[in-house]
């Protein structure tokens, strides 16, 4: 084979011989690590988010190694199709609330800036419709609702319902929205008005970007999990965002905004930090 090969005898012992280097017996386990990482998240995270599971399991690692580690073993993150936003047909007779939040998309504490959106979900029964409320001090989805229809009792209602449930209101709060019907009606204006600390906010008319952390949440969550299934039938859809939702989304996933902490970990380390 040397004599083939036009290797000497020698040479082919020596490498024979060799054993992998500390580097490459290191980039093989955060290949391993990375796997892991991307196994957990089902496919999630791409480099930014997996460099930081990394260190947070006590591994120095940078970014572009990640990346370029990812890419020699041919490990990639979920493809994201192009999320097109759509905004709501405001043609209707109910008042119209100002802008207070102005994308001011950072307060200072939670409770003082919710935001709000509705999109919709295909499945092999028909549509359904997704309400969600997100606080955005630690963007947590504190309140949401999965329907049929898009009227505002099977929508707004009961995602505002859950959200003071598990985050009552007590102090200012801005309540930001777009323009849509379900949250002018006054059914659901009603319900802002029995809480003197709320304000309700509504987006410029036809401007996706006044609303844009909501907008956002909707791109991560098609992306992530709604392009990459095929749902049957309503049921398998509901239980896929609860767990999205409910498990992945508010307490696991890392955000950028957060500093790479999920909402669980920044709201709880910032009690600490306080107290």
């Amino acid at each position: 084979m040397c004599k083939v090969l036009n290797v000497s005898r020698s040479g082919y012992y020596y490498w024979l011989a060799q054993r992998p280097t500390n580097r490459t017996r290191e980039n093989k386990t955060i290949i391993e690590l990375i796997s892991g990482s991307l196994t957990a998240s089902k496919g999630r995270y791409g480099s930014p988010k997996i460099t930081q599971d990394l260190r947070a399991q006590g591994v120095n690692v940078s970014r572009p190694r990640v990346a370029r580690l990812m890419k020699q073993a041919n490990l990639k993150s979920i493809i994201q199709k192009k999320y097109v936003v759509t905004t709501t047909d405001s043609k209707h007779a109910y008042p119209v609330a100002e802008n207070h939040l102005n994308r001011q998309f950072n307060p200072a504490k939670p409770g003082q800036a919710w935001v709000s959106d509705l999109t919709y979900i295909r499945t092999g029964e028909g549509w359904i419709y997704l309400t969600m409320i997100m606080d955005l001090y630690d963007r947590k989805v504190i309140g949401w609702a999965l329907s049929k229809s898009m009227r505002a009792a099977e929508t707004t209602i009961p995602a505002w319902q859950m959200a003071i449930k598990n985050r009552p209101i007590e102090r200012n709060l801005i309540f930001h929205s777009d323009r849509g019907v379900q949250y002018a009606c006054h059914a659901f204006t009603k319900l802002l008005k029995k809480h003197p600390l709320v304000l309700q906010s509504m987006s410029g008319k036809g401007n996706c970007w006044d609303n844009a952390v909501a907008e956002s949440f909707f791109k991560t969550l098609k992306s992530e999990l709604v392009y990459q299934q095929n749902f049957q039938s309503r049921a398998m859809a509901k239980q896929a965002v609860f767990e999205y939702i409910e498990i992945w989304y508010n307490r696991q996933r890392r955000h950028s905004s957060l500093g790479y902490l999920s909402p669980f970990d920044y709201y709880n380390g910032q009690l600490q930090h306080v107290a």
